[in-house]
């Protein structure tokens, strides 16, 4: 069942979507330079970016990838490195689930493919426009697209600029990718009652990543984090 309160033009939802997302492109942008900069360091070639943007398109599960990589193919973990990518995006298999309302019965399969171009960004975006009655499929393929499209094109630049920009930290760009969800964090607080999962879910990353290796603490915060919003949310209905 669609959430759109009115009939909606395709190409107007879809340039609002691609407008809503230029925000947050710019620091999509800027952390995909700075991927782009530590993918050549770590050794792959532009082809290698160019698959691993396009194919993979997703930042957070691309960082953890780098510090797995290596340059000889006989030590290449794939069995890690494939593990790894499933624990940082099993997140979305709750995120892309809220997005269901806006593809019809017959559409679910339509929907499962558009499913490869959702971000935290664009997902964020579009559950806000849901929020509000007005959210479509044409406005979560603008965004997404326009992001994609950005990541590509900024993890090459940064591939191609790597000799040049030898320390990103020295230009603040590091921080790019912990900034865009810290403004993603922002936009979708509703109140207080917000603080409870998110202290809950950072306070389990933070013990798990002092006691667990790897990059458990995102799946095990995020498992945390999300236990403590459903008792909250059930707390509050009982009330």
């Amino acid at each position: 069942m669609s959430t759109l309160v009115a009939p909606y033009r395709f190409a107007d939802q879809f340039y609002a979507g691609a407008r809503a997302c230029i925000p947050v492109c710019i620091s999509v942008a800027a952390y995909g330079v700075v991927w782009g900069v530590l993918a050549r360091g770590a050794g792959l070639s532009l082809f290698e970016v160019i698959l691993m943007s396009g194919l993979v398109f997703a930042g957070s599960a691309q960082f953890v990838a780098l510090d797995l990589w290596s340059t000889t193919p006989s030590a290449l973990p794939i069995g890690p490195l494939i593990l790894a990518a499933l624990i940082v995006n099993l997140r979305y298999l709750l995120l892309t689930a809220t997005l269901r309302p806006l593809f019809r019965p017959d559409q679910q399969w339509k929907g499962a493919v558009m499913m490869g171009i959702v971000s935290d960004e664009t997902w964020a975006m579009t559950v806000g426009e849901m929020a509000r009655g007005r959210g479509s499929i044409a406005f979560l393929l603008g965004g997404g697209i326009f992001a994609y499209v950005v990541w590509m094109a900024m993890t090459v630049t940064g591939h191609v600029l790597g000799s040049a920009i030898d320390d990103p930290s020295r230009y603040g760009l590091d921080f790019a990718f912990t900034a865009t969800f810290l403004a993603l964090l922002l936009g979708m607080w509703r109140g207080k009652g917000d603080l409870v999962p998110w202290i809950v879910a950072a306070l389990a990353a933070i013990v798990s990543a002092k006691l667990v290796g790897g990059s458990w603490y995102i799946l095990i915060g995020g498992i945390f984090g999300s236990l403590a919003g459903a008792l909250a949310e059930r707390r509050r209905h009982v009330d």
